[in-house]
C-alpha cells in the first residue's frame, strides 16, 4: 500500500471540511432527552446534530454507559470521518488478518479498518469487547487527530499529573498532548485517572474537544499556544 502526499492532503481537506458543519443550528427535536444533567450535554448534542455520533435511539444516548473498545474506536473513526477514500489498495483489506480477535462481519470492523489505515496504532491483540480505559481512548483519539489534521510534532512543557506513576509509559506522550490540545483536563486533585473506564458521555465530550481543536488549527490558531 502506498499513501501519497496528495492522498494525505485530500484526507486532511475532507476532515477539515467536515468540521464546518458545526455551525448549523439545532432543530427543536434534535437533542438527546436523557442528558439533561450531564456535564457537556451541549457538546454531545452538537455531535448528534452534525451526524457524528448516534445514541441507542434517536432520543436516548445512555450517557453513563461504559464504552467498549469497539465502541471507542467507532467514536473516533466515525467522529473524525476516517475513511479509505484517499488510500489505494492492491487488494481490499480484511480486518481479521490485522486484528485476529475481530471478525470481518463485525459491525465495528469498518471502524477498525479505517482507523488502522489512517495511521492510528491499535494493538493487534486488542479485545473489542473489553471496556476501554481513559488512557487508551486518549492515545487512539490523539493519534487520529494528529493524522487527520496532519499536525506537526510539538514540544510542550509536561503538565504535572498527580497520578503520573499510574500511566502506561506508551501513552504518556499522547496524554500530555491531549492536555495541551484541551481534549482532556485533570480532575480537581490533579489526577488523570488513566485506568478508569470512560462513559459514553466522557468519550463524546473528548471527541468534541478534539474536533474543536482541529477546527481552531484550521482557522489559523497557533498549535503552540
Amino acid at each position: 500500500m502506498i499513501i501519497s502526499k496528495k492522498a494525505i492532503a485530500a484526507l486532511t481537506a475532507a476532515t477539515v471540511l467536515s468540521l464546518t458543519l458545526g455551525a448549523q443550528s439545532f432543530a427543536a427535536d434534535s437533542s438527546f432527552k436523557d442528558i439533561g444533567n450531564v456535564s457537556g450535554k451541549d457538546k454531545i448534542n452538537a455531535l448528534k446534530q452534525r451526524g457524528l455520533i448516534k445514541g441507542i435511539s434517536d432520543t436516548q444516548f445512555l450517557p453513563g454507559g461504559t464504552v467498549t473498545t469497539a465502541q471507542g474506536v467507532q467514536f473516533i473513526s466515525g467522529g473524525l470521518q476516517l475513511s479509505l477514500a484517499a488510500i489505494d489498495f492492491n487488494k481490499a483489506p480484511k480486518i481479521s488478518t490485522i486484528f485476529p480477535k475481530i471478525k470481518d462481519t463485525a459491525w465495528y470492523a469498518e471502524a477498525f479498518v479505517n482507523a488502522h489505515f489512517n495511521g492510528v496504532d491499535i494493538p493487534a491483540d486488542i479485545d473489542p469487547a473489553k471496556p476501554i480505559t481513559k488512557e487508551l481512548f486518549t492515545s487512539l483519539l490523539v493519534q487520529a487527530v494528529e493524522k487527520a489534521g496532519n499536525l506537526p510534532m510539538i514540544n510542550i512543557v509536561p503538565a504535572d499529573i498527580a497520578d503520573a506513576d499510574a500511566l502506561n509509559p506508551s501513552y504518556q506522550g499522547s496524554i500530555q498532548r491531549s492536555l495541551k490540545y484541551k481534549i482532556n483536563t485533570l480532575d480537581a486533585t490533579g489526577k488523570f485517572n488513566p485506568k478508569s473506564q470512560i462513559t459514553r458521555a466522557e468519550a463524546a465530550v473528548m471527541l468534541f474537544n478534539a474536533l474543536d481543536y482541529l477546527k481552531s488549527v484550521s482557522d489559523g490558531d497557533s498549535i503552540t499556544k
